[in-house]
């Protein structure tokens, strides 16, 4: 594999240039490919963090051995062959559900094993607040056992959640008071979860006081629903969110591009029957982190 000396001197001056500040890639786009060349394909882009995604509809189907101990060794090896850290992990549950401390906790403990210390998650649908609030009692007991921070992220599928907005991230960390709880904004998740907010960069920078990461992504809007950009080629206003990220350079944060799916109007996923070619992930990614390094300068 090609590891990081080995990017060319464009990459490698824009990568120290931002040396501070941590700048992942989530492994959205590489919905298809297996982790060997995903990671290959990131660092021959120039990236320096490797953020996986496990997000039910956002990629290929998985169950819970996907967060055995044996594959947590295997995609750390793989990482770290490539040159690629691990800050952050995208996992999203229902933190309502039933069985939501065993799953999370099987998946908490996979995240710090591949040396995250940051993982981001849906909270819960609002009907299940109760059981939302006793879970995350023993979740984030848990979180300060494995070393991780629990980061809320508001979801994109319109439904009736206990974080649709901004207020409501800002509320749910004040309720906790915990050091492992924190936000893990995405203003394009807002943009068709409540496409009438309009603001969506406004609301993403009222909610970064309280934000441990955050997703940058960025879509248009068409008839056929919403559709998934290179950052600073869509509407959601990137540039502002990049703007005031600058002042918070501690804050990680992570390039979200799922470029295999759009969501339809009624904000629910759907992925291309097919991965998309390598080349045009590649091309999306370099092109949004230099958007993104030269905005964070």
């Amino acid at each position: 594999m090609r590891g990081l000396g080995m990017e060319t001197g464009g990459e490698r001056q824009s990568a120290t240039a931002a040396r501070e500040r941590i700048i992942s890639v989530s492994a959205a786009p590489y919905d298809g490919y297996d982790p060997a060349e995903a990671f290959e394909s990131l660092a021959r882009v120039g990236a320096t963090h490797v953020e996986p995604a496990f997000i039910v509809g956002y990629t290929e189907p998985f169950d819970e051995s996907a967060f055995a101990p044996a594959q947590a060794t295997a995609y750390r090896r793989l990482s770290e062959a490539s040159g690629l850290a691990c800050t952050a992990m995208s996992s999203h549950i229902d933190l309502g559900l039933p069985d939501a401390v065993e799953v999370f906790t099987g998946r908490m403990r996979f995240a710090g094993a591949i040396g995250a210390r940051i993982i981001a998650t849906n909270a819960a649908a609002r009907a299940r607040q109760a059981a939302f609030f006793a879970n995350m009692d023993v979740l984030l007991r848990r979180a300060e056992e494995i070393g991780l921070t629990i980061a809320l992220e508001n979801p994109g599928d319109g439904s009736d959640n206990l974080l649709d907005t901004a207020a409501d991230g800002l509320a749910l960390v004040r309720r906790f008071g915990s050091d492992r709880l924190g936000l893990n904004y995405d203003a394009a998740n807002t943009a068709s979860h409540r496409p009438a907010l309009g603001d969506f960069a406004g609301d993403a920078i009222v909610a970064m006081p309280a934000c441990v990461h955050i997703h940058v992504k960025d879509l248009v809007r068409r008839e056929s629903g919403w559709h998934f950009t290179p950052i600073g080629e869509g509407t959601i206003g990137c540039a502002r969110i990049l703007e005031a990220a600058r002042d918070r350079p501690s804050m990680p944060i992570s390039l979200e591009l799922p470029l295999r799916l759009h969501r339809r109007p009624d904000a629910q996923p759907v992925r291309r029957p097919e991965p998309v070619p390598l080349a045009e992930i590649e091309d999306a990614l370099r092109r949004s982190l230099a958007t993104v390094r030269s905005a964070l300068k």
